[in-house]
Parts: structure tokens; C-alpha cells; sequence
């Protein structure tokens, strides 16, 4: 047995991780400590202002266990390793799975290549970025390819120079085909020095020198050189377009902000590289319910920064944090050289902080509003329906339809919808046991039948069947109602049960409910929900007919008659309700089928009554 005041006092003085176990042994909490046994006491002292969500943490730990470090600095990664490992419900975390790209020169290489990379490696090449779009850097890339008719091939220079002829790229003029000597190493080397001058933001050159170009080119009547010129130009203000100045000392820079309601937080990041503001990015953080916004913003810079690959000489915050020496320590370690953290007061660094804090309150309450749609779409919609129906409340919805071709391969479907979303998990197939040919009516019973005496026979605990709808929708309307209301009746169940009726062009048109039909505004909610279910069940069904149908298909008596492929067999499918219809209709019945000539007709005529006559 864990004696939580015992262990307390075995709590050493030293740096280290603690972790905070519930009644089921998962962690919920984990943090890091300069002294063990302060910090971990006091979340067992009573009235000292920890706030909701602590004291909430704190009276669902069942014991606590921890690891000492021999620094702080250790006590940071490994709380970091930790919170990524097990995701504990206290404590915040970021909702973060993006890897940013970069352009990447192979400057080592003898004949380097401009490449896209979504890691940065200690390899001798030379990074660009990160940046925030993917599709940006691959225009990027392809414009400076052209620009400088750079090789895109993955051949070992020189080595395998003239072992092949060269690729569409030199005919197309995009390369000028190093593979085959056409090019000196010197040469290329010069073309890689002014991509890289490209890259680092020098466009000015080169609009100059491709504006000079298409001159040249458009006075010689060359038009075809100088669009080709034109359209190169156009490519490179675009690029240069999406660069905005932010300082003139050409430095690296995070800038980060956020906002925060009751349950989330938005954080905003300006990606300065060189001077340029390159992009943008917003990330979420969740459980911070009572968290404090620097607490917030810490921790966000704790778990961004141990999975980003590349970390800026600045990160400039929106407020002060705590532990920021040792957060600079480990960040310098991590990168290689000195970080800073700051909190700029004036100018304008204070303004890219106040710009960036706008973004995330703009994002986070966008985000409000789309949940607030997504409601009205869902809960909002449940509400209406019931509304219409005199009900007070629905939870659960299960609908049901049925899919057959002429009563080939009869099926059923149930698809489940909780709080006006879709519950795929609880959704059900229905192989239709006790039925041949096309009888809805017939097969609806066997599935509602099957459905509600699984859950009444059974009783599984965890099995979804157990649970009983709140409404039950049926395809159709007055007939399909009364067969699901028969068989509710014959197994002492009282459900409500509305049809989903539709037009002569088989779109939705009301609710079939208490022997009438209600009306519903086609441009409500409601209505919208209605339609969505509707055809969800007609899918469902749908495609566990089709799959049925072409195992059934694969396995069917008429491919063992002579002349009857695919075609033939799906028209006779089509024409008669069963294998047992085929095998009584005369010859001239089945050469009545314009896809089945008279020899064939016969040739199946023959087929069957051989096989009585061999039974």
C-alpha cells in the first residue's frame, strides 16, 4: 500500500522528474523540480492558491514516483522525453505533427543539387528555411532550377559523366547536361554561388540580369526566348513578394504569442530567417484549464523547441517566463550556439509581439465560431428533429435500409448517429438469412428482429447492440414505420420510430411520424441531418451489397455455362429474381434479353436440365 505522507518524507533535496499516478496506475501529471522535496510536498499542502486544475490533479493521485537528475538542465529533457511519451491529462500539450520543409543545397557535392527536405542533417549541405509551404519551397526550388538550368537527376558526377545519354531536361533547356562534360565543374560551381545568392534574398540581380535577357532576346525576334524570360521574371517577383522585411540585421528570430479561453490556447509563431519574415504557423495547446497564459507559453517553448530541428538565435515572447536561464542553457546546447530569450518593451519588436498575440486571438476565436457552426450542424440539428417530433430529448439515432437487385444477395444496414454525429464503430451489416427474392418489407423485419433480440438475448457489456436508440429511422415511409413498430411490439420494446420519406426524385422530403407526415424546411438544419442519415444508410447498405455481389458473383452457377460472361450474367441477373427463375424459364423467355441470342438461350436451357437429369 502507497502511503502518500511516508513517501513525502523519503523526498530527497536533489534536481529531478516527478510523476503523478491515478487509482490506475496511468501518470497524469508529470514535472520537473531543482528540489524534489519542496516541490513535490507542496501539492499535499492545503490552501495555497494552485488553482482548479491542480487541486482538481491532486485528488485523483494515487501515488507518485520520480527519477533524480544531476542538474536541472537534465530534469528538463527528461520531463520533455517524458510528457511526449505518455501524455499525461494534466498537463498541457501541444497538438503538433507538422514537420516544416527546407530547401537544402548539396554544396559537398562536386556537382551540387537543390533539393526539398523535411529535416535539417549535419552532412556538409547548406539549409534554407524552415518555412511554413511545402508548396512555396518546391516553386522555389523548380524556378532556380530553371534559372540556373541546375541538374535535378540523381547520377554520381563525374563518375558516371557520359555513361547515358541526357535527359529531356537539356532538350528542354532546363539543364545543361554536367552528365555529359557539357558543362565544367567550375563552371556549375558559379551557377550554385548565385542560387545561393538567390536564396539568401538577392532577387534584385537577377530581375536585372532576366530583364536584361528578354530584351536582348525579344530585339533579335528571338519571342519564343523572350516569353521564356518574361515568365522566369514574373516567377521571381512572386517569390519576392512573399518575403516581408522585418530588421535589418539579418538575423534569425522566433516571435511567439497566444490566447487562451477556459479549455484551449491558440500559440502564434513569426518564423524570421535572415532578416525576412518567411511565414507564419499557429499550434494548439490543450488541457490548460486554470493554467496561468505563462505557464502556458513555457510549456509550449519547452515541447516546440525539443522537436523542431532547427532552432533561431532569438526567441522573443509576449511575457516573461519562469526557468528561462536554464531554458537559454539547453536551447544553446541544442543549437550549437548562444540562444536568447526576450521580452521586447518598445518598438518594433513589441509590435511583431502584439501582431502575432492579434493572429492567435483572431485564430482561437475563429475556431469559437467554427465549433459553434459545427454545433448548430450537429447538436442544433438533434434539437430541431426532436423539436418536430414532440420529443425532449434524442442521443442516439439508429437508421436502417435495405439494398438488394431483383432480391439477388438481400442485405441490410444500421448506422448509428450520436449527438448528430456519426458513430462508425456502432454501425452493423445485415446478410438477410430468411428471405429470397425482393421483399423489403420481409428483410426489414429480419434485421430489426436480429437487431433488438441480439441485445435483448445477449447483453454483452461492451457490445453496442446493448444500447438502445433514443429514435429509430427507417428508409421509407408508412410501411417500413409499421414493420419496425410490429416488431418493437412483439419484443416488449417501446422506441419512437419516424420514417424519412422522399419524393419522386428520391431526395428527402419529411418525416413520417404518429400516422402523417411532417413537414420540414429544407433549409434548416434539422432537414440537413435528416438527409445526411439518410443517405449514409443507403451507402452503408449499399456497399455491403456490392461487395456480397461480387464474391456471390465470383462464385455463381452461370459461370459454368458456356458463352455467359460478366455481361451476360449480370442481364440475367438483372431480368430474374433468382438462379431458380433462370433455371425454369423456357429457351424463349431467356431470348427475350437482348444481350442473350437464341443459341445461348439455349445453351443455358440445356445446361440446367442436364443437371437434373446428372441429379
Amino acid at each position: 500500500m502507497f502511503d502518500v505522507q511516508e513517501e513525502l518524507k523519503k523526498l530527497p533535496a536533489k534536481p529531478g522528474v516527478y510523476m503523478m499516478h491515478d487509482d490506475n496506475d496511468t501518470i497524469i501529471y508529470v514535472g520537473k523540480a531543482v528540489n524534489l522535496h519542496n516541490r513535490v510536498r507542496s501539492y499535499f499542502r492545503k490552501n495555497i492558491g494552485r488553482g482548479p486544475q491542480i487541486d482538481k490533479m491532486v485528488t485523483q493521485i494515487s501515488r507518485f514516483d520520480y527519477i533524480i537528475t544531476d542538474s536541472e538542465l537534465e530534469a528538463l529533457v527528461l520531463e520533455n522525453n517524458l510528457i511526449k511519451e505518455y501524455s499525461p491529462r494534466y498537463n498541457t500539450m501541444l497538438k503538433d505533427d507538422k514537420t516544416y520543409p527546407y530547401i537544402k543545397v548539396t554544396v559537398a557535392d562536386p556537382y551540387p543539387r537543390v533539393l526539398f527536405s523535411r529535416e535539417m542533417k549535419k552532412d556538409r549541405s547548406r539549409y534554407f528555411g524552415p518555412f511554413t509551404s511545402a508548396a512555396a519551397v518546391k516553386d522555389t526550388i523548380d524556378l532556380i532550377n530553371k534559372l540556373y538550368q541546375l541538374r535535378t537527376c540523381s547520377r554520381n558526377l563525374p563518375k558516371d559523366e557520359g555513361k547515358a545519354r541526357p535527359c529531356l531536361n537539356y532538350h528542354m533547356k532546363q539543364c545543361m547536361a554536367p552528365c555529359q562534360g557539357y558543362l565544367s565543374q567550375k563552371e556549375y560551381g558559379k551557377r550554385i554561388e548565385q542560387a545561393l545568392d538567390f536564396l539568401s534574398g538577392n532577387y534584385a540581380s537577377v530581375l536585372k540580369e532576366l530583364e536584361k535577357k528578354m530584351q536582348e532576346a525579344s530585339e533579335k525576334m528571338e519571342f519564343e526566348e523572350a516569353i521564356r524570360y518574361r515568365e522566369l521574371c514574373n516567377s521571381v517577383r512572386q517569390v519576392a513578394q512573399k518575403q516581408k522585411m522585418t530588421d535589418s540585421n539579418g538575423e534569425d528570430k522566433d516571435i511567439i504569442a497566444l490566447a487562451l479561453d477556459e479549455n484551449d490556447a491558440v500559440v502564434q509563431v513569426f518564423f524570421v530567417r535572415n532578416g525576412k519574415l518567411i511565414g507564419r504557423e499557429h499550434f494548439y495547446m490543450t488541457h490548460i484549464g486554470g493554467w496561468e497564459q505563462a505557464q502556458v507559453l513555457l510549456d509550449f517553448v519547452k515541447q516546440f523547441y525539443a522537436g523542431t530541428p532547427f532552432i533561431p538565435r532569438e526567441l522573443m515572447l509576449q511575457e516573461e517566463i519562469e526557468d528561462v536561464e536554464i531554458l537559454e542553457k539547453w536551447l544553446s546546447a541544442r543549437k550549437g550556439s548562444r540562444v536568447y530569450i526576450r521580452v521586447p518593451r518598445k518598438g518594433t519588436k513589441e509590435k511583431l509581439v502584439e501582431l502575432a498575440a492579434k493572429n492567435a486571438a483572431l485564430v482561437l476565436s475563429q475556431d469559437r465560431e467554427k465549433i459553434r457552426r459545427e454545433e448548430g450542424r450537429t447538436i442544433g440539428a438533434v434539437r430541431e428533429i426532436a423539436a418536430l417530433l414532440g420529443m425532449e430529448e434524442i442521443h442516439r439515432m439508429e437508421a436502417y435500409d435495405i439494398s438488394n437487385i431483383s432480391g439477388f444477395a438481400n442485405v441490410g444496414s444500421m448506422v448509428v448517429y450520436e449527438k448528430g454525429k456519426p458513430k462508425r464503430s456502432d454501425y452493423r451489416k445485415f446478410k438477410i438469412k430468411t428471405v429470397s427474392g425482393p421483399d423489403d418489407y420481409a428483410c426489414m423485419r429480419e434485421v430489426l428482429t436480429r437487431r433488438f433480440l441480439h441485445r435483448i438475448e445477449e447483453k454483452k457489456e461492451f457490445d453496442s447492440f446493448t444500447r438502445l436508440p433514443d429514435l429509430i429511422l427507417m428508409d421509407g415511409g408508412r410501411g417500413q414505420v409499421n414493420i419496425a413498430q410490429q416488431v418493437l411490439k412483439e419484443l416488449n420494446l417501446s422506441i419512437p420510430v419516424c420514417g424519412m420519406v422522399k419524393d419522386d426524385n428520391h431526395r428527402t422530403r419529411g418525416l413520417y411520424y404518429h400516422n402523417q407526415e411532417i413537414f420540414i424546411d429544407s433549409h434548416s438544419e434539422g432537414f440537413k441531418l435528416i438527409t445526411r442519415i439518410q443517405d449514409e444508410a443507403h451507402r452503408f447498405a449499399i456497399e455491403y451489397h456490392r461487395s456480397l455481389r461480387g464474391k456471390t458473383q465470383v462464385k455463381s452457377v452461370l459461370d459454368d455455362i458456356p458463352s455467359i460472361g460478366p455481361a451476360r450474367r449480370k442481364a440475367l441477373m438483372r431480368r430474374f429474381q433468382s438462379i431458380e427463375e433462370i433455371r425454369q424459364a423456357k429457351v424463349e423467355t431467356l431470348a427475350q434479353l437482348p444481350e442473350i441470342p437464341l443459341s445461348v438461350a439455349e445453351g443455358i436451357y440445356q445446361f440446367f436440365h442436364q443437371k437434373e437429369e446428372m441429379d
